[in-house]
């Protein structure tokens, strides 16, 4: 695929970008060499390789999810909580409304 001066102007019409006259001709031969290298890499026999997200691997360190766990940060706790709120409702944060 080749790419010419009225490809990256329409490109950078839809990107919103503003780009002289001069920029559009020095960038012609970044898109063709960009397009060109991405062309490179479609050639490659990728079969039997597994797609990765990342160079090592990678686990996640999990915690048990137990909300009552600790005393002072666990749950039930909601009466404690809305005892600071300027104006609790029905056992919600109440909040003025914002849309009208």
């Amino acid at each position: 695929m080749s790419v010419d001066t009225a490809t990256v102007a329409k490109i950078a019409s839809l990107a919103r970008i503003k780009v002289s006259e001069s920029e559009l001709q020095a960038m012609v031969p970044e898109l063709n060499g960009i397009l060109a290298w991405v062309e490179q890499l479609s050639e490659v026999d990728v079969t039997g390789i597994e797609p990765m997200t990342a160079v090592i691997p990678n686990t996640q360190r999990l915690r048990e999810d137990d909300v009552n766990a600790d005393p002072l940060t666990g749950g039930d706790r909601r009466d404690a909580v809305l005892a600071n709120a300027p104006a609790p409702e029905h056992g919600f944060f109440g909040v003025p409304k914002v849309i009208e």
